[in-house]
């Protein structure tokens, strides 16, 4: 696999000077996505144009650690906000007229983090920085107006397993790399067990167009189903 990371360093350093922006922020979930794209961006504009913000919220003491992990690794500074308060103060509010079911609850986490990134962003005049790779867009595997709210990806074209692949090559803690892929909903929660199919069938299906028939099936039908979660709000005209 060609990963042309110059060229990707390059656009990264286009997406801040065409948004006259001073650094980037990014998500730091202690994954393999979040550390590459740390990492790119690290090699892009430097450790102190890089912000890392660790957002526990009903978390995993894990995520938080590999986090830590990640800016040792890579000279970064790192804000640790925990939003758990924020969580259950939110859902209170909501439950005493709806009661919100369990994916509900769990979508609510990565849309207060949006607006945690955001609100950082904005004051410190950075851009926000995705960390979805090409399999989790396919299968639309993330949260509209949450993880998928950001102002450019540098992940966007990659597989999970070409995620791994560039995260070695780039010094990503093996700890990260080898752990099973998982946005952390509740515990026991693993992308794959959730999706109902494997990363790789995923990558066979962006490759090849196909892979065995019962995941070929799965696929098609997340990829169909999630397709607003790709596209810009429907406009009446």
């Amino acid at each position: 696999m060609e990963f042309n990371i110059e060229e990707r360093l390059n656009w990264i350093r286009e997406r801040i000077k065409a948004g006259n922006a001073k650094g980037v922020v990014i998500g730091e979930s202690g994954g393999k996505d979040s550390a590459t794209v740390t990492a790119l961006c690290v090699k892009a504009l430097g450790a102190e144009n890089v912000l890392g913000i660790s957002m526990p919220c009903d978390s995993y003491q894990n995520d938080v650690d590999h986090a830590n992990l990640v800016a040792n690794r890579f000279g970064i500074e790192l804000l640790n906000i925990n939003l758990d308060s924020t969580l259950d103060i939110l859902k209170q509010g909501i439950e005493s007229d709806v009661a919100l079911s369990k994916l509900a609850i769990s979508n609510i986490k990565p849309r207060l983090r949006m607006t945690t990134l955001y609100a950082i962003a904005q004051t410190k005049n950075y851009l926000v920085v995705g960390t979805d790779n090409h399999s989790e867009i396919t299968m639309g595997y993330f949260t509209k107006w949450g993880d998928g709210g950001y102002d450019f990806n540098p992940l966007a074209d990659l597989t999970m397993q070409e995620v791994l692949e560039l995260g070695k090559i780039l010094d990503v803690p093996s700890d990260i790399l080898k752990k099973a892929p998982s946005a952390g909903l509740w515990e026991g929660q693993t992308d794959e067990i959730e999706m109902g199919v494997t990363y790789k069938s995923i990558e066979e299906f962006i490759k090849r167009g196909t892979t065995d028939e019962e995941s070929l099936d799965i696929i098609k039908k997340i990829n169909k189903n999630t397709q607003h979660k790709r596209e810009m709000p429907y406009l009446y005209k």
